[in-house]
């Protein structure tokens, strides 16, 4: 694969009256912008995203990986996971970052796409029912589409479902909301994977995946 330049700059984003961080890594001649939401009791660092971030990179995306609480709501969050499961709040944060990124020199032209895991997922598909503007494509890595079933008929942005044949339950959830979606849809099924995608090689292919998805819509 070629190799690419990438700038990597940390972002201070003053959002509802709080300031979150996020890593935004621009390639050399990007062809789209990727925007992850992290799942429940994860940030900006989950490893499993920022393995996803760069595979998309090398393929010349450009990516910003968001904390979407602040690390007060965040010690608040451990205690009584509340925000982790507010899926229009976090969804509101998404629409703001995608809306602050249109004012960036570098990237405003850029499509973007968004990358969302477990919660994240949910949240991902609720931002895009919302701002059809914003957003181009979404890929969802075990995510959890039920926690907003009432907005997935809205989605107008081609979505890719991930998830890991071993993940039973999660895997129910997203055969039911791939129902209901009525925009460009499909369900991928990484055999021999479990939620986290944590066995060997079941994250490459995850990666694979999604680099597809957003090379075809973005």
């Amino acid at each position: 694969m070629q190799t690419t330049t990438t700038q990597h700059v940390t972002i201070r984003l003053p959002i509802d009256n709080e300031e979150l961080y996020g890593d935004l890594a621009i390639p050399e001649n990007a062809k789209g912008l990727i925007l992850f939401a992290h799942g429940s009791g994860s940030s900006r660092h989950s490893p499993r995203n920022q393995f996803v971030a760069e595979e998309l990179q090398s393929s010349r995306f450009a990516t910003f990986l968001l904390d979407l609480l602040t690390e007060r709501e965040e010690a608040i969050d451990n205690l009584t996971r509340h925000l982790r499961f507010n899926i229009p709040f976090l969804s509101r944060r998404l629409i703001a970052a995608a809306a602050w990124v249109k004012t960036v020199s570098e990237v405003y032209k850029l499509n973007i796409g968004l990358f969302g895991a477990s919660t994240g997922g949910a949240a991902a598909l609720l931002a895009a029912a919302q701002r059809p503007d914003l957003f181009q494509a979404i890929v969802s890595r075990g995510g959890r589409p039920d926690l907003t079933t009432e907005s997935l008929p809205a989605v107008k942005a081609p979505t890719l479902l991930i998830v890991g044949e071993l993940d039973s339950q999660v895997l129910l959830l997203n055969q039911y909301a791939l129902r209901l979606l009525t925009c460009e849809k499909k369900l991928e099924i990484v055999r021999g994977a479990t939620h986290l995608f944590e066995e060997n090689g079941k994250l490459e292919i995850v990666a694979s995946h999604a680099r597809d998805w957003f090379d075809k819509y973005l």
